[in-house]
């Protein structure tokens, strides 16, 4: 385990473990621990091929340190949220898929944190909100750009004018997370979830990473070509030829119902 100011990674096999840890202020954002997220993802060690993001003690992350919060005039401010940008981008743009593993307060720059990961997970206690709107501020790590695209534009809107706040089985339902499990069983789903994706050939986990959400925002045609393009880049991969030989000899598992897969 290598230690760090606010923030540990530890390697399980292939997957990277990263997690918060200021559990005293619920793991509440601050520059510093912004700055160590974006220091681990920019330097993942090279065994990695998978990222599981938790917050120690009873709370994924409950947004913003406030006591961070400072007087900065507009340049300052969008520097500052420009600095969030950058290392977010480092979860989402990253080398390897990441999973969150969500628990309690998934909420301000939680969810902002949360929704640059590629798969969520909340277990029964977690509860999401964006209370930036009634604190008289705006989102500025990145919330406004992937948050709707998880729930509309609308569901936003409404948690940041009114405070709504979701319990878990609605967080999932509306779409903040993929995967709903018990209270505590958060972190033991996502690192399943995690080994089994660290398996996969990496090219055609990077080409689902970047590619697949660049596709989503393009036009039909575009969109058709650079799928066109990106699937016989991956299948030329010696492993992607591997694996479908494999399966044509009946080495490989067939798909199968996973009764667990929920």
């Amino acid at each position: 385990m290598k230690p760090m100011q606010d923030i540990q990674l530890e390697m399980v096999g292939a997957v990277a473990v990263v997690r918060l840890c200021r559990p005293a202020k619920r793991n509440a954002l601050s520059d510093a621990l912004v700055a160590g997220l974006r220091d681990v993802f920019a330097n993942l060690p090279s065994e990695a091929r998978a990222a599981v993001i938790d917050g120690e003690g009873d709370h994924f992350c409950a947004g913003l340190d406030l006591s961070e919060l400072k007087e900065r005039d507009a340049a300052e401010g969008v520097h500052h949220s420009r600095s969030w940008h950058a290392a977010l981008d480092f979860v989402q743009h990253g080398p390897v898929p990441v999973i969150a593993a969500l628990h309690g307060a998934v909420v301000g720059g939680g969810l902002e944190l949360a929704s640059a990961c590629h798969i969520r997970v909340a277990d029964a206690t977690t509860f999401f909100a964006l209370p930036e709107g009634t604190r008289g501020i705006f989102v500025g790590g990145g919330g406004s750009v992937r948050i709707p695209k998880l729930i509309g534009v609308a569901r936003m809107t409404d948690m940041m004018l009114t405070g709504r706040v979701y319990d878990a089985e609605a967080g999932e339902r509306i779409g903040l997370a993929q995967y709903l499990v018990g209270a505590g069983e958060s972190f033991t789903k996502a690192m399943d979830l995690a080994q089994r994706i660290a398996t996969n050939a990496p090219l055609t986990n990077y080409a689902l990473m970047h590619a697949l959400p660049r596709i989503a925002e393009q036009s039909a045609d575009h969109g058709f070509f650079t799928e066109a393009l990106i699937s016989s880049i991956a299948q030329s991969a010696p492993e992607a030829k591997a694996r479908v030989q494999a399966f044509l000899d009946g080495k490989a598992a067939k798909v199968q119902k996973d009764a667990k897969a929920g």
